[in-house]
């Protein structure tokens, strides 16, 4: 079995029908003493991020449905450290957060692409042992 770590994929199996995780893929973007966080990569949200009021001056970006925690706030995983600055690297090049004005400015001016950027509302939160345990029943298998 692999470590549960920063960076790594899961997806959930059939234990998991019916529920807002069904047919989903996760990233993993922290697991430490308090537990893990991470995003659906795979639901898109059902506004562009052009859509909501404070983004209103965006051009028109996919926003993806992280999770059911923290629904009222915005997440972003990005590849350009270059032109966003005050993310934390996750693993291999990604980075989590950073300066948001930047963002959408990479965004507007087509700096970067949904390949290089990825807007979230919501996250998926685990206190600690609580995913491992979901992971030893079956519920999500590593990818």
């Amino acid at each position: 079995m692999m470590d549960l770590k920063a960076g790594i994929y899961i997806k959930s199996t059939a234990a998991l029908n019916g529920s807002f995780f069904e047919h989903t893929t996760i990233l993993i973007v922290e697991h430490n003493e308090a537990g893990s966080l991470g995003f659906v990569t795979d639901k898109p949200f059902e506004k562009s991020l052009h859509e909501l009021i404070e983004f209103k001056h965006s051009k028109p970006f996919p926003l993806m449905d992280g999770g059911p925690v923290d629904r009222e706030h915005i997440f972003v995983l990005h590849k350009r450290p270059d032109l966003i600055e005050g993310g934390k690297e996750i693993s291999n090049g990604l980075y989590l957060g950073g300066n948001m004005e930047q963002v959408i400015k990479a965004i507007n001016t087509k700096a970067a692409d949904e390949q290089e950027i990825q807007v979230f509302i919501g996250y998926c939160g685990w206190d600690l042992g609580e995913l491992e345990a979901e992971l030893a029943e079956g519920s999500w298998i590593f990818i």
